[in-house]
C-alpha cells in the first residue's frame, strides 16, 4: 500500500485495487473507505505512519458495499474502535445480511472487472464483517471537517453516496466518478448497477463547491475540481 498527503489534513491511501482517505480534525481522525479484505493492519500502520494510533480514527464512512471499499472495515474498526457508517439501502450488504446486486455491465468493463478482481485477495472462507453499521440518509450531517454533508449519488449501487467537506471545498465521490489511469482524465465510474442513475449522481456532485475531489479510483484533483468535474460531466447524456 501507497501513502502520500494530498492536503496537509487529507492524506491518500492506494491499494492494489482502490483507494481510501484519512482526514484529520484536531479531535482525531475519519477514514473514508477501507479497502480490501486484509486492508485493517496496513490501514493502521497508515495511520501511525502519519503520526497517530489507529484509536485516534473515531469513524469509518463506507461510500458503498462493493468488496474493494468495505474488505478491511472491520478488522480496522476492531483495531481502533471506530464506528462503521454506510448508507440505509447498502448497510445490510455491509452487514452481510445479503449479497448485493451485481452491477449491469457495459461490453467493454467485463475484462476490466476480471482484471480488478485478479488483483484482489482470495475470498474469505467467512468474509470478515462490521456487525454494527451505523446507517445514513441523503444530507446527513457527521461531525467532521467542521460538517461532513453526506450526499445520495446512486447508480453505482443503490446506497453509494458521497462526503463533502464545504468549508475546505473538498469531495470525497467514492466510484460515482473516477480518473483515468490511463491520462487523468475525469470519468463516469464503471461497474454501474444504474447507468441514468449514475450519470445523474455524476451532475449532481460535479455541482457541488469543491477545490479537491477525491476519487475511489484515479488520482484526486488538488485544484480547481468544481471546474474539472462540470466539464467532465457534460460529457455524459442522461438516459
Amino acid at each position: 500500500m501507497d501513502a502520500f498527503d494530498v492536503t496537509p489534513r487529507l492524506r491518500l491511501l492506494r491499494f492494489p485495487v482502490g483507494q481510501a482517505y484519512l482526514w484529520r480534525d484536531d479531535a482525531g481522525l475519519t477514514l473514508i473507505d477501507a479497502g480490501a479484505p486484509g486492508a485493517g493492519l496496513p490501514i493502521a500502520d497508515a495511520v501511525r505512519a502519519w503520526g497517530h494510533a489507529p484509536e485516534d480514527v473515531r469513524r469509518i464512512v463506507l461510500t458503498h458495499f462493493h468488496e474493494d471499499h468495505v474488505g478491511g472495515a472491520a478488522e480496522f474498526a476492531r483495531l481502533s474502535g471506530a464506528e462503521v457508517y454506510a448508507h440505509r439501502l447498502d448497510a445490510p450488504f455491509v452487514r452481510g445480511e445479503a449479497p448485493g446486486p451485481p452491477p449491469v455491465y457495459e461490453d467493454w468493463e467485463r475484462p476490466l472487472h476480471a482484471q480488478a478482481l485478479a488483483q484482489l485477495p482470495a475470498p474469505l472462507p467467512e468474509p470478515d464483517l462490521p456487525s454494527v453499521v451505523r446507517e445514513l440518509e441523503d444530507d446527513d450531517t457527521l461531525d467532521f471537517g467542521d460538517g461532513a454533508r453526506i450526499v445520495g449519488s446512486p447508480g453505482h449501487t443503490d446506497g453509494s453516496i458521497a462526503v463533502h467537506l464545504p468549508r475546505h471545498g473538498v469531495l470525497f465521490t467514492g466510484d460515482a466518478i473516477a480518473a483515468s489511469p490511463v491520462d487523468g482524465q475525469i470519468i463516469l465510474g464503471v461497474l454501474n448497477l444504474d447507468r441514468k442513475r449514475a450519470v445523474a449522481s455524476f451532475a449532481r456532485l460535479a455541482a457541488l463547491p469543491s477545490e479537491v475531489a477525491c476519487f475511489g479510483h484515479g488520482d484526486p484533483l488538488t485544484e480547481g475540481a468544481g471546474t474539472a468535474l462540470r466539464e467532465a460531466a457534460a460529457m455524459y447524456r442522461p438516459g
